[in-house]
């Protein structure tokens, strides 16, 4: 899971509703921290909690509830939060993003661990996901290439850092510089750009 993406959700949302409807958005998951079972080092979890404090200053509104270091038993591993994306969207293209803030919320709102699968399966349940396809497809080895192609992707595009945004018109590629607290300088920078 990424902090830093959680925090530009909302401003990502505004840009996305105010986008002219001609222009398609694909969201591409970039993977971040491989499968881990190993609990996330002192360092990491230093990195993660000043990531935390630092966007409470940058972007005010954004909230994390602290418990979850103390109530869960962290581990650096995002790759199961993104099968679990991919899962949900193989059911309804919709569960993508609604699986994408049922995992956000678990993990900073409600101290849930989005890298335990059973979390992921639960939050699946609640968004209104087919609980059996859900497990099955979580796991499976399809829904893992589909990770690795959208890794591959990303990677390829550029896009390393999280969150990214790449307009592409006629093949131009413009980098879209992430704005937590105002959709419309992005909005003015693709408008520019078409």
């Amino acid at each position: 899971m990424c902090s830093w993406c959680w925090a530009f959700r909302p401003s990502m949302d505004a840009l996305i509703e105010k986008l002219p409807k001609e222009i398609n958005v694909i969201r591409l998951l970039g993977g971040l921290a491989p499968d881990s079972d190993i609990p996330m080092p002192d360092n990491i979890r230093e990195y993660v909690l000043e990531n935390w404090r630092a966007i409470e200053k940058k972007v005010p509104k954004t909230k994390f509830n602290y418990n979850f270091w103390k109530e869960c038993a962290p581990r650096r591993s995002t790759y199961p939060a993104c099968r679990a994306v991919i899962a949900a969207r193989k059911q309804k293209k919709i569960f993508d993003k609604e699986m994408t803030l049922a995992i956000q919320k678990a993990y900073y709102l409600n101290a849930r661990n989005p890298s335990d699968y059973e979390t992921l399966i639960e939050l699946a349940e609640e968004i209104g996901a087919d609980k059996n396809k859900f497990s099955e497809d979580v796991i499976s080895s399809e829904t893992d290439r589909i990770l690795k192609e959208e890794i591959q992707q990303c990677k390829k595009l550029d896009l390393n850092s999280l969150p990214s945004l790449l307009f592409i018109n006629k093949e131009k590629e413009i980098r879209i510089q992430s704005d937590y607290l105002n959709a419309n300088t992005m909005l003015n920078r693709i408008e520019s750009s078409i």
